[in-house]
């Protein structure tokens, strides 16, 4: 750190006089500074060094008020100099601390009657001498404001417990000696003083560290990371309910309510439960519903296992939730496309439309249905009963996080277990979350979370017990924890793979151009350049076993070394893989095969099998592709394969495939001399060892013989040969010590076996 930036902070920091102020640092912001500090060995002052711990435990007791770690660091520095703020927070710890002692006692049961017999007042009197002898109060003057309000409400505190004490040392001693008559109201008076001065010394605490009052439903929202929209509906919704709330108390009436019945859509973690409880504060606040309780259910809590159970699990759940909410995650799961006659979520959707409409429960709780955007978009257009208890404004969308609030989101995960992610640590897990988010399953805040809670692992699993070096070192989140969480794979490089390849040279040379441009392209946005769209989705065509299944595999894996894709996979797929038996399930079944294609390659083989006529349903997964892959962009390369003239007649037939496949790799026959050179390679593999006449044999055949099936032949003939020889080993009690060898007898006989079959 520049020692004119520490002197910009250092002023910055001294601004701060008073804790009914917030510091002008975050607690995140004072454990960088003092980390930079440590780290550039900067020269800094106790006193300021103090000032930072401060803001530290600011921080902390604001969110754990019973903080230890650095109040007792503090209180070692007593004797020195101290910032005000560092003794206010002294004070505030030890008058706190004590409020808490006062608070769980209770009063109440120590006040004597004069109807009380004698023994009870003295058993009473004891007692409370007891409960007040043990407080432990902290008399010293160390960390005291001698001006402060809070100060003196905690030196009128001792000053009657003292006054209290004596007076119940002399009410026992008469009661001992059995002297009746005398007043008891100056003790009962003594009680009544104690308890109106905690009162009053509750109040003179500072506001950040006591006891969380239950916070304003809409200031809980705004609270809420990101969502703006969202926050923005909800406000003008809370406007809306609170209007037409006080236009009913001037005596108007409103017959055309909009309900209280909410659908909430959102991937995974943004905050659709969050969201639903938030609703069932306002509704409870504005008077609206009873209670602010949400009963929360979802598919496996309401369906039965035999007839008439389902409508009565549904309707217990319904009577729960009554002046509260009933909240349904996942509700789409109640209706699944492929459900039989036993599958009973239709009636768990009959039953809650029923109890919406009758007399019984209709207004008396409100409904709230949630879960992923597509999935309750189809749930609620093929339930229309359901659907039209919403209106159009009742529903909720929220979006997905971006990279900068998830990191937010990370820092706050990481703070809550008294960690915190150094500078450049924070830069490098923003990768971590890129390479998570690669389609709609992405879990946002909750992937984070598990993301943080890993690293956290990873450290702890590492560090020396017992603990050792500063104390930063214990919550620091540091660059190369992070790598060690990001390492690249270690495979063999992709490149390498390609080069390993027996023959397929043009194949080679164009996936390498298109690497490099790629790797260009990516570069140039690196540094702010324009760059030229990336169109990868490319069209393999060739006959069987011509390698197109490999080098797409390999293509993937270049793909995501360049920094393209993000998991690199292959996710091979047919057209039984994409294409149903009835109209809008094979965009559904499609759409879940370009899902978990997404980060990698879609690698769909014999494509055009997908082309059957208008009424196939194969033309809605065409239309279903060409659509998802303008939406995700450079998230999935699709590859289509098959035979060559099938090939373009296939893309020919369509405009839009037409379009968007602009790469054509040709995968020719191998050659007589390329399919020797792999079936060595196969062999050599399974560590097996081919005779010469078994060699001369194999190189007769694929000269005079066309070989349909390329490398797909010869992994077959190898495995049938294989078998052949097991087979004679066993006929001929041959020495174990010859079971690696292919002689030309087993050789002759897969090849006439595999030819056979063929005809």
């Amino acid at each position: 750190m520049e020692h004119n930036e520490w002197g910009k902070n250092r002023e910055i920091l001294h601004q701060w006089k008073s804790i009914e102020k917030e510091p002008p640092f975050t607690e995140i912001g004072a454990l960088r500074l003092l980390d930079e500090i440590n780290e550039q060995k900067e020269e800094i002052s106790v006193y300021d060094q103090v000032y930072l711990y401060s803001v530290l435990i600011y921080h902390r007791m604001k969110r754990d008020v019973s903080e230890d770690v650095f109040i007792s660091y503090l209180a070692s520095y007593i004797d020195e100099e101290l910032p005000d703020v560092a003794r206010q927070l002294l004070s505030v710890k030890k008058y706190f601390s004590f409020y808490t002692e006062l608070e769980e006692l209770d009063f109440n049961q120590y006040y004597i009657r004069e109807t009380d017999f004698d023994p009870v007042k003295l058993k009473k009197a004891k007692a409370f001498l007891n409960e007040i002898s043990e407080l432990r109060a902290d008399v010293s003057d160390e960390g005291t404001l001698t001006e402060d309000k809070l100060t003196k409400v905690y030196d009128e505190l001792l000053h009657v417990i003292d006054q209290t004490k004596k007076i119940l040392n002399e009410v026992i001693f008469l009661l001992e000696q059995r002297r009746s008559g005398h007043d008891m109201a100056i003790y009962n008076e003594m009680i009544d003083k104690l308890k109106s001065l905690i009162i009053m010394f509750h109040e003179y605490l500072p506001s950040f560290i006591k006891e969380e009052q239950e916070k304003d439903p809409i200031e809980q929202l705004d609270e809420m990371i990101g969502l703006v929209d969202v926050k923005q509906f909800i406000h003008q919704y809370y406007h809306y309910l609170k209007y037409q709330k006080k236009r009913k108390e001037k005596g108007f009436q409103m017959i055309d309510e909009q309900g209280l019945n909410m659908v909430i859509t959102g991937n995974p973690g943004t905050g659709k439960t969050t969201i639903a409880r938030l609703l069932a504060d306002i509704y409870y606040q504005l008077g609206l519903l009873d209670t602010n309780q949400v009963i929360e259910v979802t598919r496996s809590q309401l369906i039965g296992s035999f007839m008439g159970q389902t409508e009565e699990n549904t309707l217990n759940y319904i009577k729960k939730a009554i002046g509260g909410v009933l909240f349904i995650d996942e509700a789409y799961n109640l209706k699944r496309e492929d459900q039989t006659g036993n599958d009973y979520g239709q009636a768990v959707i009959d039953t809650i439309v029923s109890a919406m409409t009758s007399q019984e429960y209709q207004g008396k709780f409100a409904l709230i249905i949630a879960g992923y955007p597509e999935e309750m978009r189809h749930f609620l257009w093929s339930n229309q009963g359901l659907r039209s208890r919403f209106p159009d404004s009742n529903f909720i969308e929220l979006p997905n996080f971006n990279d900068e609030e998830l990191m937010i989101i990370a820092e706050d995960a990481a703070l809550r277990n008294d960690y915190y992610f150094t500078t450049k640590a924070r830069e490098r897990f923003k990768s971590l979350i890129e390479k998570a988010r690669v389609d709609d399953s992405f879990g946002n805040a909750r992937t984070v979370n598990d993301l943080v809670l890993k690293v956290i692992f990873h450290i702890g699993a590492s560090k020396n017990i017992p603990m050792q070096g500063d104390w930063l070192d214990h919550m620091r989140i540091s660059l190369s924890d992070i790598e060690k969480l990001d390492e690249p794979n270690t495979d063999k490089n992709p490149n390498e793979q390609l080069d390993e390849l027996i023959g397929l040279s043009e194949i080679k040379e164009e996936v390498k151009k298109l690497s490099a441009f790629v790797t260009v392209q990516q570069e140039r946005k690196v540094r702010g350049l324009p760059s030229i769209p990336i169109q990868l989705h490319s069209v393999f065509s060739g006959n069987p076993g011509t390698g197109k299944t490999t080098v797409a595999k390999i293509f993937a894996q270049i793909l995501k070394q360049c920094g393209l894709l993000k998991r690199g996979h292959l996710v091979i797929a047919s057209r039984t893989d994409l294409v149903a038996g009835y109209v809008g399930q094979t965009a559904i079944k499609t759409r879940n095969k370009i899902r978990e294609a997404l980060g990698g390659v879609l690698f769909i083989d014999e494509a055009y099998a997908l082309n059957r006529g208008q009424k196939d349903f194969g033309k809605e997964a065409i239309d279903t592709i060409v659509d998802e892959m303008t939406k995700h962009n450079e998230n999935l390369v699709i590859i289509l394969a098959g035979y060559k003239n099938e090939m373009e007649e296939f893309i020919s037939s369509n405009p839009g495939l037409e379009s968007r496949f602009k790469k054509y790799f040709h995968f020719q026959d191998y050659t007589a001399k390329e399919l020797l050179e792999m079936t060595r390679f196969y062999v050599d593999n399974y560590k097996y060892h081919l005779e010469d006449e078994a060699l001369d044999y194999l190189k007769k055949q694929y000269e005079e013989e066309s070989v349909a099936g390329n490398g797909r032949f010869v992994v077959n003939l190898i495995n049938e040969a294989a078998q052949y020889q097991a087979f004679r080993i066993q006929m001929d009690n041959t020495e174990l010590d010859k079971i690696t060898i292919l002689t030309r007898e087993d050789i002759e006989l897969a090849w006439k076996s595999i030819r056979g079959k063929r005809k």
